[in-house]
Formats: C-alpha cells, sequence, structure tokens
C-alpha cells in the first residue's frame, strides 16, 4: 500500500509539472503569428551570403518608417487648418461704425452739418477690405495656434481657398492698419472727421469673421493620411533582385524586406496553416525542451518545486504573449518591453547561470517572429549580460538604479554600433527609438517592487528580506537575545564563522547569516538547559536522568520550527532549524549513557536528533559552524593546536556520520571551510595583553 501511494505521489507530481509545460507551450503557439517565415536572412551593411535572388512573383516596394514618419510628419506640418468666413460680420460692422460716427460727430459739433459723405464711405472701403481679407483670433484655438504660421484654408460658398497667414488680420493687426488709416485723414481729409475717428471704438468694427471648422479639418487631414502611399516602386517576376556577396544598402535592403513581407503574408494565405501551426507546436515544443532538460542536469532542486517551476515558465510566458500583442497592434516598439526584468528576477530568486539561460530562453522565443531577428536577439543578449553582472546587490536600492542605467546605455550603445555598421554614420540614429529603450529603462525600476510582489505570492526569499531578518533588532531575535542571551552570543558567532566560509566556497552569504542567526530558537522555550544559559551554581539536568535530558535538547529543533512558523519566518530559513544538528546525536548525555551502562542498546535512539541532513552548501556550513562554535568554548587550553585539533576532529565526526552526504559540498570545499574555522577562532581567541593594575601614588 505504502509502495503504491509512493508511485502515485511520484507521478503525480510529474504530471503537475508535465501540465505546466503544456500549458505554456500553447499559449505562446496561440499567440504567436499566423504566419510563415522567409528562409532568408539578411542585415543591412552586410554582403547577401545566399545564393543569387530572383523575385518569385510581382511585389510592391514598402517605404521604410523613417520614409514613412518623414511624409507623415511633412503632411501634418504643411497641413493648413480649414475656417469657415462669417458673411454677416461686415454688414454689421459697417452699421455699428455708422451709428457710432454719427454720435460721435453730434457730440462735437453738434448743429453742424454732416461732413461729406466721401470722407466716411473711403473709411467704410477700409472696415470692408479687412473683413474680405479675414479677421483671426488665434488664442481662441490654442490646440492650432502653433500651425496657423503655415496659413490656413478658407470655406466660404462651397469653395476652399489656401491663404498665407501673412494675408490675413489678427484684432491687434486690423486695429493697427485702422489707427494708420484715421492718422492720414490729418492731412488728406477733414480735420474734424480725424477727431471724429479717433474718439471710436475700433474694437466694435474689426471682431474676428473666421471660425475654426474642428469636424472638416480633422476630416481632411484623417483623409490625407490615409492616402499616403506606403509603397514607392514595383518589382517585377523574374527580376534580379540581389547577387551573392553583394552588399545590402538602404534601398536594396527596403527591397529586400518588402520581399520577406509580401512572401510570408502569401505563405499564410495560400500555404497550409495546420502545416504552420504544427511547425509553431515543434518550435515551442523544441525550446522548452532544452529548457528542461537544463533544469534536470544542473538544477534539478528546482523541478521538485511546482513553485518554481510555474514563476519560471509564467515569466518566459508572459514576455512572449507581450511580444506578439505589440507586434500585432503595430503602435509601440518591441524594444519598449523590458526583457532585462526577466535575469533580474531569476537572479534575484535564482542563481546568475540559470539567469542568462532563461532570458535567453526568452530572447529566443520572441525573436523568432520580430522583425530583425539577430539584432533583436544581440542587443538583448547584451542587455541581459549587463543586467547579470551589474545588479549583484538588488537588496542596495542603488544598485537598482545603477543597473538600470548600465543597461540603458547597453542598448543605446548596441544599437549605435548597429546603426554605423548598416548606415555609415550616426546621424541616422532614430531618436524615436531612443525613446523606446528610455521607456524601458523606466518599466525596469517597477522590478523593485515586482521582486517583493513575486516573493510573497511564490514563497522565494530576496535579498532585500535577508537583510531586514538578519537585523538584531528584529522582534524574533531581541526576544532570544533577553530570554536565552547566552544562545543569542553563540548564534552571532555562528553567523560569523558560517558567512566567511560560504564567501570562500561560494553561496549565499545573505541567507547563511540569517538562518545562523534563527537556528537555535527553539532554545527559547527551556533556555537554562542549555549551558550557554546557565549560572555557574545551577544546573536543571542535575534533578533529570539522561535520557530526559537528551528530550530536552533534542526537542529544541521542533520548538525552534513551531516558533519559526509562529513567527511566519520563511522555509528557507526554517530549514537551517531542521538541519542544524542533522541526525547526530545528543553526545554528552550519550557518552555518559554509555559509560553508566555499556550493555545497554535499548534507548541509544532516544539519543539522536531526528533529521533531516543538510541537503545544501548554507545548511552543511551552518552545521559545522554551529558545531565547531560550541565545542570551542569548552576548550580549557586555547592555543593553535588545540583550535586545529577541535575543528579537524568535529567535521570528520560529522563526515563520518555522513552529515554531508545530501549536501552539493565538495571535499575541497570541506577543507576550506575547516581553514576559515581555524583561522577565524585564532583571532577569537587569541592571546590578550595584560594591562597593569592601576597602583595608588
Amino acid at each position: 500500500m505504502n509502495r503504491a501511494l509512493q508511485i502515485f505521489q511520484l507521478y503525480y507530481k510529474v504530471a503537475i509539472k508535465t501540465i505546466y509545460f503544456i500549458i505554456a507551450i500553447v499559449a505562446i503557439v496561440l499567440i504567436l503569428p499566423r504566419e510563415g517565415k522567409f528562409k532568408y536572412e539578411f542585415q543591412k551593411g552586410k554582403a547577401w551570403m545566399h545564393e543569387d535572388l530572383v523575385a518569385p512573383f510581382d511585389f510592391s516596394i514598402y517605404k521604410s518608417d523613417t520614409e514613412l514618419i518623414s511624409e507623415r510628419n511633412a503632411i501634418l506640418n504643411n497641413f493648413k487648418p480649414f475656417f469657415r468666413f462669417d458673411t454677416t460680420s461686415t454688414v454689421q460692422a459697417l452699421k455699428q461704425f455708422r451709428s457710432d460716427f454719427k454720435e460721435e460727430w453730434k457730440r462735437q459739433n453738434e448743429g453742424e452739418k454732416e461732413p461729406n459723405q466721401k470722407l466716411i464711405d473711403n473709411f467704410e472701403v477700409q472696415i470692408q477690405f479687412l473683413h474680405r481679407k479675414g479677421i483671426i483670433n488665434p488664442d481662441e484655438n490654442p490646440e492650432i495656434k502653433d500651425r496657423l504660421f503655415a496659413g490656413i484654408t478658407f470655406l466660404h460658398d462651397n469653395h476652399a481657398l489656401e491663404t498665407p497667414f501673412e494675408e490675413i488680420y489678427t484684432v491687434s493687426k486690423a486695429q493697427n492698419y485702422l489707427i494708420e488709416k484715421i492718422d492720414n485723414f490729418n492731412n488728406t481729409g477733414s480735420p474734424k472727421v480725424y477727431k471724429v475717428l479717433k474718439k471710436l471704438p475700433l474694437f466694435k468694427y474689426i471682431k474676428p469673421n473666421l471660425t475654426y471648422d474642428v469636424k472638416t479639418t480633422n476630416k481632411v487631414r484623417q483623409d490625407m493620411l490615409a492616402n499616403l502611399s506606403l509603397t514607392e516602386g514595383l518589382v517585377y517576376s523574374g527580376e534580379r533582385i540581389v547577387s551573392r556577396g553583394e552588399i545590402i544598402d538602404s534601398e536594396l535592403y527596403q527591397i529586400l524586406f518588402s520581399l520577406k513581407r509580401d512572401f510570408e503574408s502569401q505563405l499564410s494565405d495560400t500555404g497550409d496553416s495546420n502545416v504552420i501551426f504544427m511547425g509553431h507546436i515543434l518550435f515551442v515544443s523544441i525550446i522548452f525542451l532544452i529548457l528542461f532538460l537544463f533544469l534536470y542536469n544542473f538544477r534539478r532542486e528546482i523541478l521538485q518545486y511546482d513553485s518554481k517551476i510555474f514563476f519560471i515558465l509564467l515569466l518566459v510566458t508572459s514576455m512572449t504573449i507581450i511580444s506578439s500583442l505589440l507586434l500585432k497592434r503595430n503602435l509601440i516598439s518591441v524594444y519598449v518591453i523590458p526583457f532585462a526584468i526577466v535575469p533580474i528576477f531569476i537572479q534575484t530568486f535564482y542563481d546568475s547561470r540559470l539567469a542568462l539561460f532563461i532570458h535567453l530562453t526568452t530572447v529566443f522565443l520572441v525573436g523568432f517572429f520580430v522583425p530583425n531577428s539577430f539584432e533583436f536577439v544581440f542587443m538583448h543578449f547584451i542587455a541581459g549580460v549587463v543586467a547579470i553582472i551589474s545588479l549583484t546587490k538588488v537588496y542596495r536600492r542603488s544598485k537598482l538604479f545603477l543597473s538600470v542605467a548600465y543597461i540603458l546605455l547597453s542598448y543605446i550603445f548596441v544599437y549605435a554600433t548597429i546603426v554605423l555598421i548598416q548606415e555609415g554614420t550616426i546621424l541616422k540614429l532614430n531618436p524615436l527609438t531612443l525613446a523606446w529603450f528610455a521607456g524601458n529603462a523606466l518599466l525596469l525600476l517597477a522590478s523593485y517592487q515586482l521582486i517583493y510582489l513575486f516573493e510573497k505570492v511564490f514563497g522565494f526569499l530576496s535579498d532585500t528580506t535577508l537583510m531586514e531578518l538578519s537585523d538584531t533588532n528584529q522582534d524574533l531575535l531581541r526576544k532570544l537575545a533577553e530570554v536565552a542571551p547566552g544562545t543569542f552570543q553563540h548564534s552571532l558567532q555562528v553567523s560569523n564563522l558560517a558567512e566567511s566560509a560560504i564567501h570562500k566556497i561560494g553561496g549565499n552569504p545573505l541567507l547563511v547569516r540569517a538562518g545562523a542567526l534563527y537556528h537555535d530558537i527553539g532554545k527559547m522555550g527551556n533556555p537554562y538547559y542549555f549551558i550557554e544559559n546557565q549560572s555557574p551554581d545551577f544546573n536543571p539536568h542535575e534533578s533529570l536522568n539522561y535520557e530526559e535530558s537528551a528530550e530536552i535538547i533534542i526537542n529544541h529543533v521542533a520548538e525552534g520550527i513551531l516558533i519559526a512558523k509562529k513567527n511566519r519566518l520563511p522555509e528557507q530559513l526554517i530549514d537551517f532549524i531542521r538541519t542544524h544538528h542533522g541526525t547526530t546525536k545528543v553526545q554528552y548525555f550519550y557518552r555518559l549513557f554509555k559509560d553508566k551502562f555499556p550493555d545497554s542498546k535499548d534507548h541509544l535512539d532516544s539519543f539522536g536528533y531526528p533529521g533531516p541532513k543538510p541537503f545544501s552548501k548554507e545548511t552543511a556550513v551552518v552545521m559545522m559552524a554551529d558545531a565547531v562554535e560550541a565545542a570551542s568554548r569548552a576548550l580549557k587550553s586555547i592555543t593553535v593546536q588545540t583550535i586545529e585539533d577541535l575543528v579537524e576532529g568535529i567535521i570528520k565526526y560529522q563526515q563520518d556520520q555522513g552529515q554531508f552526504n545530501d549536501a552539493n559540498i565538495t571535499f575541497r570545499d570541506i577543507s576550506d571551510i575547516k581553514q576559515i574555522f581555524k583561522k577565524k577562532l585564532q583571532n577569537i581567541y587569541h592571546p590578550r595583553i595584560e594591562y597593569p593594575k592601576e597602583v595608588p601614588e
């Protein structure tokens, strides 16, 4: 029955992980573009490395993005907004002028005959001239104020007339025009008429008569952009396109790009879609098979945890789906997607080697369907390597900002290098592409917050959290220092020893330090039963038999696990509590029992710790440091030789007991660890200078 249960559990776990991989493959395949692939690869500035290429069919030459943007900008910059002409404003202005003139004339020249009508008609002609030219107030339409200088288009009697901005009048310009005409009356006309005109409110006769037509403007502008031609030539079937060894310049590159675009489109329309779909399934399956084989051969422990597999597959799948959706919408460049966030996440929760492999897996998947695949893969490969190298200590926020800056610079540098190769000049850099890189960098800065989110969702442990947990002001560590001060000091020494050792052999120093600080928290339940917390005149074990004493000592492991779970410590730290004694025995009471009952074999198991044994470098190092530090306190004679003998003896005993068989630690690692322990203990216990006592004069 137990055998059957074990088999079920094994296959159940394998089935769950298999389902994860299948879901990832299906999700990516469904989102991939339903099109074939052009079988030739080419790059601007490089030689054509394939056989001579002849056009297989007629196709149009598409304009480059730069050309389309330039033409679009030219249309927008030269576009003249539409204004409707108000014909009634002239009549109203003249009527208002005549009324005001009569009233002002009577006020200044009461009882006198009105002036010559020709003089008044002459001024009315000037008002009519202004209204015929058009009067506009630019401040009424701030959204087009800057575009008015290109001119405007009159809409009058179903006719559209383009007019330069210099030929129309603003309110202030029109008012200055009338003031100038009035000044002429002082010399050529009647002085009395001049005085009357000077008193008139001119602004009443020059109100704007051009009204901005938003609807017509937008419609015409959209029609012009929609009618913008996407092509600029035609290549006929059978025409030679490029020969082997020919350098691909900008013009030839655009022809090849156009052929690729039409070829893939026709292949999707005329080819067997089921065959293409099957090809996509095989391609994505191969990528994920390689990922599985890498994990199986080099990081098999990851395959044991569903959450770790799910996180990696979720990361790869999400980045691929996002890239595919952006390419389909064709609104935002794929270079704005922060692919470097993948190695940042993986390195934070795993290691650098896995981070690089997962990053390459993601980039290869996306590179399969993006334009200019080689450039895309190369650029993101460099950015990923820079991210891994620069972001070694993610718990320092300044490191994240510096890393993002380095990644941004790497994008710009690689892009500039590609432009130099392809265009032969740095002046061809596209500012819009640089803007996408800047957006990429801003999105990368969000990784710091997302690290915390993933940590909580998937139960990971980041360096930032380890730094927080290693703070001795944490409530649990403060309580340990108060309740069991000797154990607290012991834990500090163990953490220092273990951290120095793990730095030497390679591992996670922050994890080791935090694990060492918490490994003995179970002693808080009965602190005085442990020698480091006892006073010289009291030992509670004197009233207990050896089995009872051993039970209390052994129980601090189980108590520690309960305390850790109650205080919600991460599982990774609880592993240090479980394993720091492995399956060894409580040697002190075990030997006393053997001496007193040499022939007894019934109770020997009650002196052994339940385990498990250490299963990583970090837990193995803490086990060694714990035993060595505790034993060093009992040395009666502290010399270089006694310290060396102590370290060699304790670690040899642990090796003989098979305590490190489950850990990925080598004999060379153990040798280096012993040397570190010896040196550190000698520094701790080196002789002090005896200061002379003060003698009163």
